[in-house]
Formats: C-alpha cells, structure tokens, sequence
C-alpha cells in the first residue's frame, strides 16, 4: 500500500496485490492475487478483479448505471437510493491509463484496454480495445502484445509462441508455448 491509498472495509484482497498512491478501492471490492493497482486509480465498488489484473494509472470504474445527485423531487440521493453495478475484469486483463469502464461490463481474461478509452460493452477474451467507444483493434496474447495472422482464423504470439484459433469472433488459445516449443 503506497501512500494516500484507501482501501474500504470488506475488501477482499489477494496475496502480492499492490495499491499505488492515492488509489481508491471501495467496500466490497474483490480483488484475486497478484493485482497492480496504479497511482489514483478508482476501482468502486461492487467490482471483480480476477488473478494478475493490472489497472493503470488514473483508471475508474464506475459503479451507478444511471447516476444523479438528486432524486426526482429533488431530495439528495442517498445510499438507499440506488442500486450499485459493478466492472467485473478476468484473469489478466489489461487497462491502460485514463480508461474508463462504465458499470455494467466485463473485461475479458487477457484482454487489454487501451489509455484513454472509454469501455460501455463487453470485451472479449483477448481483445485489444482502444477508443471512445473503446472497440476492438486487434487480439493480444497473454504478453500483451499483439498476435500474428497465420490466416485461416489461426493466430501466433511472436513473443511466448502461444497459438490461438478464432471462431464467431471468440479467440481461444489452443496451443500454449510449451507444447509449440517441444514440436518445433
């Protein structure tokens, strides 16, 4: 826990997680082990971090789907009036500085979100998303790094030599490293 970090009562943090300074972790929050949280990041609560999440700095995921600060005839909204949404991110996922991710989604495992976009659907497993819509520009392997094209739906990661198979626009690994490693 860095300096000015705030974690929540009911937190559920992993092993090896680390909040920078001035971060922001709300009650409830879970997070799994081996997270990097960056300087100012505003994880709210109910979100979901799996295993090796990395939030960026400045990052925020919103919790109110609709938020107002009044109620219709204008009495201040308080913690009974709404109902909170959380941004659920799978095992390793990315996002980069400055994004946002607007409650209700879920990032996909591996997926990267890149700095400064803003997230309002889904992010498949995989998918490097950029953008204000944040869409998605290409796939990325478990490195982070975007995947090589062998055609016919087939996809290499140049740095662990991973294999992926696209099908319907889902990307799954089919081939980890090891095994491409021993039969090369």
């Amino acid at each position: 826990m860095w300096h000015l970090a705030q974690v929540r009562e009911g937190v559920r943090m992993g092993r090896n997680c680390i909040v920078g300074r001035g971060a922001y972790i709300g009650s409830g929050v879970r997070m799994g082990d081996n997270c990097k949280v960056q300087n100012y990041a505003l994880v709210y609560e109910p979100a979901v971090l799996e295993d090796g999440v990395f939030i960026g700095p400045a990052v925020v995921l919103t919790n109110d789907t609709f938020p107002r600060a009044v109620n219709p005839d204008g009495s201040l909204k308080s913690a009974h009036d709404w109902e909170p949404t959380g941004v659920t991110i799978r095992e390793g996922a990315s996002i980069g500085a400055r994004a946002v991710c607007v409650a209700p989604v879920t990032i996909g495992r591996w997926a990267t979100v890149a700095a400064g976009s803003v997230v309002t659907r889904d992010v498949p497993d995989f998918a490097l998303v950029a953008g204000v819509p944040a869409r998605r520009i290409k796939w990325v392997g478990r490195a982070g790094v975007p995947l090589e094209d062998l055609g016919a739906g087939r996809w290499r990661c140049p740095v662990t030599g991973d294999e992926y198979e696209e099908t319907d626009g889902v990307l799954a690994l089919t081939v980890p490293a090891a095994t491409t490693k021993e039969t090369r």
